[in-house]
């Protein structure tokens, strides 16, 4: 198995008194979207900035791509970084902006990772603009354009589509599914839809300490559990609980059923259509299945 991209053993974080993150512990693997999530004061912009080598952990053991990040040098070229509120310098034009970074990345050839990388978060049309004249999306996309330059093998975005119209947000989206498997990318945000949509696994933090992590699918139980809208009919939860692989059944509110079953040894499509069909041949009409819960609704059970 490879090294994950992005170790964290009992790392704490302290300023004077206050302590940031506590004891946080958790891994992101290589090629893996991954989510940092948690309410505001939770840590995650302290988590995000030890990984980016901005802060020093105050104890424990943190490796990034295999080395400590407060290393001098130690990340340069392997690293790309979208801090949450990222200001682009006065007094430049976009692309002289951007390729004189691409310079100081040690890129071969920096203007045209500039022009890639403009292009590849759709402004090629603000090459020549300058840096004060861009609208708040616009700069975003910039910030962006300048942790993806030279493709780098890990990317951390710290709120990449906070502030951003609608069609730009489902840019970033997008972009961020094309680096899936090819670049390891972390993302750090309160959109939990978003997260949920984007991510193959997540640490949730609260008060500075891990509340869980672990992959997507376990967060939200979509290997444990699924409900069933029932428009009418009469459901009958202990015939349901005799069919293979289903651990329990009820009616977790009105029209709605819960399932839980056992998702290590049998398969979620074949307990869903288990369940699905003894429904209809009993007279239970369906108006729709959906598995695990939301991100969103984990997350407030847990915090």
């Amino acid at each position: 198995m490879s090294q994950p991209a992005i170790e964290l053993f009992q790392v704490t974080k302290r300023f004077g008194q206050k302590v940031a993150v506590n004891a946080v512990s958790f891994s992101v693997q290589q090629g893996e979207v991954y989510g940092l999530i948690g309410p505001n004061g939770a840590g995650k912009t302290t988590t995000f900035s030890m990984m980016c080598g901005f802060l020093y952990p105050s104890d424990g053991t943190l490796k990034v791509m295999g080395v400590e990040p407060t290393a001098p040098g130690a990340l340069k070229g392997k690293l790309g970084a979208l801090p949450q509120d990222a200001i682009l310098p006065p007094g430049w034009q976009v692309g002289t902006l951007l390729t004189y970074w691409a310079r100081l990345s040690g890129l071969p050839q920096p203007e045209k990772e500039a022009r890639e990388a403009l292009d590849k978060v759709g402004l090629t049309e603000a090459w020549a603009v300058q840096t004060t004249a861009l609208s708040h999306g616009m700069a975003k996309r910039t910030a962006m354009a300048q942790a993806l330059m030279g493709q780098p093998p890990l990317v951390l975005l710290d709120e990449p589509t906070a502030g951003l119209d609608p069609r730009v947000a489902a840019q970033v989206r997008q972009i961020i599914r094309d680096m899936k498997g090819k670049q390891t990318v972390v993302v750090s945000s309160h959109n939990l839809q978003e997260l949920e949509e984007l991510c193959d696994a997540a640490a949730i933090l609260d008060r500075g300490t891990l509340a869980q992590a672990g992959a997507m699918s376990e967060l939200t139980g979509q290997q444990a559990e699924f409900r069933v809208q029932i428009a009418r009919g009469e459901v009958l939860p202990p015939e349901l609980t005799q069919l293979p692989g289903v651990k329990d059944a009820k009616m977790e509110a009105p029209g709605v059923l819960l399932v839980r079953f056992d998702g290590q040894n049998h398969k979620p499509e074949e307990v869903i259509s288990r369940t699905v069909g003894h429904l209809l041949q009993t007279g239970v009409l369906i108006l729709g299945v959906s598995r695990g819960r939301s991100l969103e609704n984990r997350v407030l059970q847990i915090l």
